[in-house]
């Protein structure tokens, strides 16, 4: 906690690999009161194996081991449970396997919001403010990595559009990784947001980043952001262009996770001094131009050949900090919406 607080971060996560143990209980709990103390947000992501399409056994393992974490968010004052479905088990992608992760999440967030109780009757939880000032941890569903785990962007939305008390947990490289690699622009994150926006609807959003090995459209590992084919710069760049609708929380999943936490932060701030000095600029042309007698028509083929110029800049310093590659020959081989119906499968634990 120090050291989030040393370095200017604002946000952390817990991650628990496997079941949480009560036995942690006092140390989550010496966590919330620094976080309280100190305004830095909370986070927790329960265990990484799920099968909450798998049958009725093995989707209530699951949901045992997710309890634990859920009891550990309170004490935590987590604000946000990220969790992950699994794989599609028996059901093929589409709109029966959403249905049922609603289905699922739907007694997650009400177990969720039972936990934490009413705080007017929380007498016993004198010290532990947040039970009374704040509202329950929101539950996160998080994209999948992997062809045969449930997560897609699609997928994820359309759940978290129709279960309240959810948020989508946008997980870059497991997106870049199922896309065999297509996170490589601002315009590719744009696309995305876009997406986002229409479907979702909302603008709170949770966010992982870090580098990904990946192959043939599965994530393998993660890697350090610079070892990687996903950058976070084009990222940095949407943010700063076009990112003040998102309230976003972006979380360092790399193997160095407060280097690259760090990393990500100075070139958001990079991207943003960038974009005030254009802007800066711009104005300051247009206002010459303004002063010199311009018309309008003047003014717009102004405005025309100086955006020329900056591109043509832009092309020359891509080249040069490009090192020149040799060329290789090589033979080349030439739904509809969740219906929310009453599941006829048998109960789950909750």
């Amino acid at each position: 906690m120090d050291d989030i607080t040393v370095l200017g971060l604002d946000a952390m996560e817990i991650q628990t690999v496997r079941t949480v143990q009560p036995k942690h209980f006092d140390q989550y709990w010496q966590a919330g009161i620094l976080s309280w103390d100190s305004d830095i947000e909370m986070n927790m992501h329960g265990p990484y194996y799920a099968e909450l399409l798998g049958n009725r056994r093995e989707r209530n393992r699951s949901l045992l081991k997710m309890e634990s974490s859920m009891q550990a968010g309170k004490i935590l004052n987590a604000r946000h449970l990220t969790y992950h479905v699994g794989p599609y088990g028996d059901y093929e992608p589409g709109t029966s396997a959403n249905e049922q992760v609603a289905n699922v999440f739907s007694g997650v967030v009400d177990r969720v919001r039972s936990i934490w109780g009413v705080a007017k009757e929380e007498l016993d939880y004198a010290a532990f403010p947040w039970i009374h000032e704040s509202e329950p941890s929101l539950v996160g569903i998080e994209t999948s990595g992997r062809q045969e785990l449930w997560g897609t962007i699609e997928e994820v939305l359309e759940v978290c559009n129709h279960v309240e008390g959810t948020v989508p947990v946008i997980n870059m490289a497991h997106i870049h990784a199922r896309g065999h690699g297509k996170m490589k622009t601002s315009e590719d994150y744009a696309e995305l947001f876009d997406l986002v926006r229409e479907s979702y609807g909302g603008k709170k959003f949770y966010c992982h980043f870090a580098g990904v090995e990946h192959r043939m459209g599965n994530a393998l590992h993660y890697t350090q952001i610079k070892k990687s084919d996903l950058k976070f710069e084009p990222f940095a760049e949407y943010l700063a262009e076009e990112g003040d609708w998102l309230d976003i929380t972006i979380i360092s999943d790399s193997p160095l996770l407060e280097h690259d936490a760090m990393y990500m932060l100075q070139h958001y701030d990079k991207a943003r001094q960038r974009l005030l000095e254009i802007r800066a600029r711009d104005e300051r042309q247009v206002k010459l131009a303004r002063q010199a007698g311009m018309s309008d028509d003047e003014l717009a083929e102004f405005e025309r050949q100086a955006a020329e110029e900056k591109s043509k800049e832009a092309e020359k310093e891509s080249e040069l900090k490009e090192p020149a590659k040799k060329k290789i020959s090589k033979k080349v081989d030439t739904s509809s919406m969740i219906s929310f119906e009453d599941a006829d499968d048998e109960d789950d634990l909750f």
